[in-house]
């Protein structure tokens, strides 16, 4: 997963971006980078790390211009530690492209082969992103002659590259000279909205992953790009849409709900925070139908993001409701840190219990998920360590049984705790002395119910292995997995820790 955002404004969006990419640092923390247009010149600074630590003044002042795209990087595809792969990328031709991408393309293989065979462009690094861009690029290039650009011929290579490109992606792009392009894959997986901004020199236009970027920029949420559309901004503001898919369905990507947006944000018209209300709701039922005699003390959500369903879950079942951990704010999110050890030596440094709340006591520990089981397991032992005579963990999604494999970090199944074991046998896996998923079917409902019923199809895929793009195969699941087994080695990737580069024209022609 990570967070994209794009802003076309009337004065300088140097720390407009930042703050905005701040705001969206919860979906990724492995890199991030900032472009900026001053018409034909692109700025453009990006590094390993969070954003605090990748942009200083000095790149920040180096910034200039009053259009800009940023991005925050959690790698699903190419490698965690490859600063080659940190967004956005950058061709020079047609004009001079930079693009950012949040999600995963799953025919990536096939486009880098079409990209070098039959359109002989290059592609350096493993990313999908890089292939998306080139891709975007060459179909760009197919329909302009000489140097003027409008917005059909924008929205032409749009339409071309949803031919060309199956899988999930939310992009927004700067295209030197002209304007600023956004655009949605066909089902809408991955979350794209769009805000405005009123001043006495014109309207100012901002994209972003989640609508929780407007509020704290001051822009007014306008609504959601659909899905299969793209809209066009040019560098003077003036504002155009299209619908460039011939079938588009929203269909979403759940997961956005259960765990990775924040509980602030509307995506599709669905409150977060109330689609988790109600995914508590939904478990509270489980529990009461499931368990009617669990002897339950108190009931402790585990920070952050099952909150709400933990609150939801007390009221329901009229059981106390207590903060049982205290969390460390400047450790990163476990589930999207890169490799398994990174994830299990930050959790004890994340978490530490409050003893007083655990001891003695019966306790029904809630979670927005469960995915590979290590966090579950830490947490396990760490409040049964504080006291607590029966440890219980209800789940607020599903067990995860497939990859996911459409911008989230689950590729390899036997990674998956719920592979093959069912509640009984993971509780036992855990240390836990029951464990409680929430149906499939209630999680969907849930969010339906948060949309006033306007939504009943979510992508589920890594709960039910349905994988809505129908280009999954189990030869495509199996490649997958020995990727992950064998990486490719990028250490020539990995000179360096910032790269810091100002492309202007006459730079063009030497890249």
């Amino acid at each position: 997963m990570c967070g994209i955002l794009g802003v076309v404004a009337k004065t300088p969006v140097n720390q407009m971006l930042y703050d905005g990419l701040l705001v969206l640092q919860h979906r990724g923390q492995d890199a991030a980078g900032i472009v900026t247009a001053e018409q034909q010149v692109l700025h453009m600074h990006k590094g390993q790390g969070l954003v605090r630590d990748v942009f200083r003044t000095r790149n920040m002042r180096s910034l200039q211009g009053n259009v800009g795209i940023g991005h925050v990087r959690y790698p699903t595809a190419g490698s965690a530690s490859s600063l080659a792969e940190a967004q956005p990328f950058y061709v020079n031709s047609p004009f001079g492209i930079v693009l950012a991408h949040n999600g995963n393309l799953t025919n990536d293989k096939q486009l880098k082969e079409d990209m070098y065979r039959t359109d002989l462009r290059h592609i350096n690094t493993n990313s999908d992103s890089e292939a998306l861009c080139n891709v975007f690029a060459h179909e760009l290039s197919r329909r302009v002659s000489g140097p003027q650009l409008d917005a059909q011929t924008v929205f032409d290579a749009v339409k071309a590259v949803h031919r060309r490109v199956k899988g999930a992606y939310a992009v927004v792009a700067i295209i030197a000279g002209f304007g600023m392009v956004a655009f949605r894959d066909p089902h809408g997986i991955r979350p794209l909205s769009l805000g405005v901004h009123d001043t006495a020199d014109g309207r100012e236009y901002i994209v972003a992953s989640e609508s929780v970027v407007h509020d704290v920029l001051g822009f007014k949420f306008e609504r959601d790009i659909a899905p299969g559309e793209a809209v066009y901004v040019t560098f003077d503001g003036e504002f155009s849409s299209q619908q460039c898919h011939s079938s588009p369905t929203l269909i979403p990507c759940i997961f956005e709900h259960v765990y990775f947006a924040r509980p602030d944000t509307v995506i599709d018209g669905i409150s977060v925070h109330e689609a988790r209300l109600k995914m508590g709701e939904q478990l509270a039922e489980k529990v009461r139908k499931q368990v009617p005699a669990l002897d339950i003390d108190v009931v402790i959500p585990i920070p952050d993001t099952s909150r709400d369903s933990a609150l939801q879950l007390a009221d329901a079942l009229g059981l106390p409701y207590r903060e049982g951990f205290m969390k460390n704010r400047y450790i990163g999110r476990t589930f999207i840190m890169p490799g398994q050890a990174s994830r299990k030596k930050s959790v004890r440094q994340k978490l530490n219990p409050i003893a007083v709340e655990f001891r003695g006591k019966n306790v029904m520990l809630v979670d927005d998920s469960i995915v590979r089981g290590t966090t579950s397991k830490e947490i396990v032992q760490m409040v049964r360590d504080s006291g607590a005579k029966k440890v219980y963990l209800a789940s607020a999604a599903p067990p995860v049984k497939f990859p996911h494999v459409y911008g989230i970090d689950m590729p390899t199944r036997n990674e998956l705790i719920a592979t093959g074991r069912d509640a009984a046998q993971i509780a036992a896996e855990i240390g836990a002395d029951g464990v409680i998923y929430q149906d499939l079917s209630a999680l969907i409902q849930a969010c339906t119910d948060a949309s006033g019923g306007k939504i009943t199809q979510f992508e589920t895929s890594c709960f039910d292995g349905h994988y809505i793009t129908g280009d999954i195969t189990d030869a495509y699941l199996d490649e997958l997995e020995a990727k992950r087994l064998s990486p490719l080695s990028t250490k020539a990737d990995n000179v360096g820790s910032v790269v810091d580069l100002n492309i202007g024209v006459a730079e063009q022609n030497l890249i």
